[in-house]
């Protein structure tokens, strides 16, 4: 094999392995509902979020996590889906729920300062149940 061959498979290589790690589920609980989501940790990962997507399984989601507390403050640009928010403080308790509409660049807020930020289908909280001030199991530290 030649060197260049050698770095073609080599970049092949870390290119699906980033994809494969994008892949990963990660398991959360709320109360008795499970739900398995992508992890957004990274600046890159947190502004693509769910852009562009069609489709989102009922206990999918993407969960947004930020080095530091703080008012972290989404909107709907370029994402087709509507969805709901949960707002997650460092305890990983709910502090506030939200309905975002697609295509929008309206801002939702948190009402405290919050680490933690989950996406789900529009709807998927009420439909359980999940209120502010419920505990969220399973959050990376």
């Amino acid at each position: 094999m030649t060197r260049a061959s050698r770095l073609g498979a080599l970049a092949l290589a870390v290119l699906w392995g980033s994809a494969a790690a994008s892949d990963a589920r990660l398991p959360l609980r709320i109360g008795p509902h499970a739900f398995q989501v992508e992890l957004a940790a990274t600046p890159q990962q947190r502004q693509r979020g769910l852009m562009g997507r069609t489709h989102l399984a009922p206990d999918g989601g993407m969960l947004f996590v930020f080095e530091q507390p703080g008012r972290h403050c989404f909107w709907m640009r370029d994402t087709p889906l509507p969805l709901s928010i949960a707002f997650i403080d460092t305890a990983g308790r709910i502090v506030s729920l939200a309905d975002m509409q697609p295509w929008t660049e309206t801002p939702h807020c948190p009402s405290a300062d919050v680490r933690y930020a989950l996406e789900v289908r529009q709807g998927e909280f009420q439909r359980r149940g999940i209120t502010p001030r419920m505990q969220v199991g399973g959050l990376p530290q």
